[in-house]
């Protein structure tokens, strides 16, 4: 993928889409592959066979199929090379997490140790913490547990009531406090722990489950995952050394706001993994299943499910691959050997914050709808536990609250934007008075196969764009901020769901090329349906007279959508699986 220059967060709202190069699966290397197939296989063979023992928390079990999963290098990712590691591309990195998703409890176990458990040590760890934490984490010796939720704050960290308090003697910091919702509590031998020196300076530190004081309490009865362990981790005068505060006092939010932006975007390959693996069961049930004397797929309403969970799940697939591409292209450019690297490096991924957010929320909804139409599909099997949907649909739910609730990202996306433009990195005003003006308006019509939606997402881009402006005077209504993360994310997904179909259209066979007409047809009417009902809710909060400018730029005059949707499900049926 090349690039004059690298793209800037927040850049896709006020460029025109057509020939932006992108990172998509088609794009896959042959280690690409063979990585992703080494973790299917992994799944599929020590995983899936023991699902039933693991969800009854059989945690020694699990902890030997983690262990298992390490040996095979799966820990290894993105750990740097001076440490033992491997530190492959993001591209790499959530083709893994994609491969682990459908195992359910252990693929959020197994992120709980690669992601948020071992993430915060390699990016802000001294060479003496990695030296002595590193290898047991990425051997599996040790398993790791990210403790940053309590009792009275979950969305908001920063209001934390964990103190930590300097010995006399200078020789350790004192722990108080209860850390709420600790994935792999029960069986973790390291914890990166937040809290506030003296009450006031948000800090993290590593702290060793067998120091006196640390305690875990009772495995909550969850509705899902209920294969990992949840509980809380209660510090009770725990005497941290010094040398285990984790990197600057004071500076405990860069750590764990920049962790997130990956774990956002880890979770957002996840649950694209039990996204495709709810669509196969949903796939494979329409085409066992009889009624009324033929298949379920034989149905306009099953077919019509079909084709939509498949338009929504190449929107989230190509969403993430683009940007784990954005990531790693930025990432390309750092000297390795800069003592500033790893400063440097999280940087890099903080420029992508708001993308990292847009994918959570999408991937995370996508999958609700899939395993939702997929439960409906199945009718009443679909209820009992002794079909798998049963338990994707219980799993699902709880994606759309942690790694910072959907609500929570639909908020920051706008002010992340709005704050970028603030310090001048992002020239959304430039942008505002052009789509005022009609100023950089291309008609589209003759450049592409895509052509109408291209010139469909120009005129979205061209909405938001006066919405932001309208909204200015109401950023403080969260109604109104909502809304606007709303549309940004309806049109990265739209964008980088047409950029990849155009950029496959060319060397497509016939069938593929019809296959990925139909396909953008069912993706544009759903996009622009849907960002005409925000866009007017979002004008009609901030008591704006853009409706009209709304309806001639969500103009979408599009044919042969029924026969679309039907070709989309045939080729799902006939292939059993995710087609793209």
């Amino acid at each position: 993928m090349t690039r004059k220059s690298l793209a800037k967060g927040g850049e896709f709202l006020l460029t025109e889409a057509q020939g932006m190069p992108l990172s998509t699966p088609e794009d896959f290397t042959s280690e690409h592959r063979q990585i992703a197939e080494t973790t299917e296989a992994f799944v599929k063979n020590e995983i899936l066979p023991d699902l039933e023992r693991l969800e009854e928390q059989d945690f020694t079990l699990l902890v030997e199929k983690l262990r298992a999963c390490a040996d095979l290098g799966l820990f290894l990712v993105d750990i740097p090379e001076e440490e033992g590691g491997l530190e492959l591309d993001k591209v790499t990195s959530m083709l893994v997490a994609e491969k682990i998703g459908p195992s359910g409890s252990f693929a959020i176990t197994s992120s709980g140790q690669t992601g948020i458990g071992s993430l915060p040590l390699v990016y802000y760890g001294t060479s003496a913490q990695k030296q002595k934490y590193l290898p047991k984490l990425t051997s599996g010796e040790w398993i790791a547990a990210y403790c940053l939720t309590e009792p009275d704050c979950g969305s908001d960290p920063l209001s934390a009531r964990t103190i930590a308090t300097l010995s006399d003697d200078g020789s350790c910091y004192l722990l108080n406090g209860v850390k709420q919702f600790i994935t792999n509590a029960a069986f973790a031998d390291l914890f990166t722990v937040f809290a506030k020196i003296d009450g006031q300076q948000f800090t993290a530190f590593l702290v060793e489950r067998d120091r006196a004081g640390l305690s875990i309490g009772n495995e909550e009865k969850k509705m899902g995952l209920k294969g990992t362990s949840t509980a809380q981790v209660v510090l009770d005068n725990v005497r941290v050394p010094v040398e285990n505060l984790l990197g600057e006092v004071g500076k405990g939010h860069k750590i764990a706001f920049n962790v997130l932006n990956i774990g956002r975007l880890k979770l957002s390959a996840t649950v694209v993994g039990a996204a495709k693996s709810a669509f196969a069961e949903a796939a494979g049930y329409a085409v066992e299943r009889k009624q009324f004397g033929q298949p379920l797929a034989g149905f306009g309403a099953i077919r019509e499910k079909l084709a939509d969970m498949s338009a929504t799940l190449f929107c989230a697939e190509s969403l993430l691959y683009r940007v784990a591409g954005l990531l790693d292209e930025r990432i390309a450019t750092l000297d390795r050997t800069s003592e500033d690297y790893y400063r440097d490096y999280q940087l890099a991924i903080e420029e992508y914050a708001a993308e990292c957010a847009i994918a959570k929320v999408f991937c995370t909804n996508s999958l609700a709808l899939i395993a939702d139409e997929a439960l409906q599909i199945h009718g009443g099997y679909g209820y009992i536990r002794d079909y798998p949907i049963e338990r994707f649909y219980r799993d699902e739910r709880i994606n759309r609250i942690f790694e910072g609730t959907n609500e929570i990202n639909r908020l920051l996306i706008p002010n992340l934007l709005l704050r970028r433009a603030t310090g001048g990195t992002l020239n959304l005003k430039q942008g505002i008075v052009a789509a005022k003006t009609g100023e950089g308006s291309k008609n589209l019509s003759d450049h592409s196969r895509f052509a109408p939606e291209f010139q469909l997402l120009s005129g979205q881009k061209k909405v938001l764009l006066l919405l932001l402006d309208a909204a200015e005077k109401h950023l403080h209504q969260q109604e109104v901020l909502l809304a606007l993360g709303d549309l940004i994310i309806g049109i990265f997904a739209f964008e980088s769901a047409l950029l990849r179909a155009d950029k496959a259209f060319s060397t497509a066979s016939s069938l593929r090329q019809q296959t990925l007409e139909g396909l953008i047809k069912t993706v544009s009417f759903t996009a622009v349906s849907n960002f005409q009902i925000t866009a007017n809710r979002c004008a009609a909060y901030t008591g704006s007279a853009l409706q009209q400018t709304i309806t001639q730029h969500c103009n979408y005059p599009v044919t042969g959508l029924l026969d679309a949707k039907q070709h989309l499900a045939e080729v799902a049926t006939e292939s059993g699986v995710y087609p793209f």
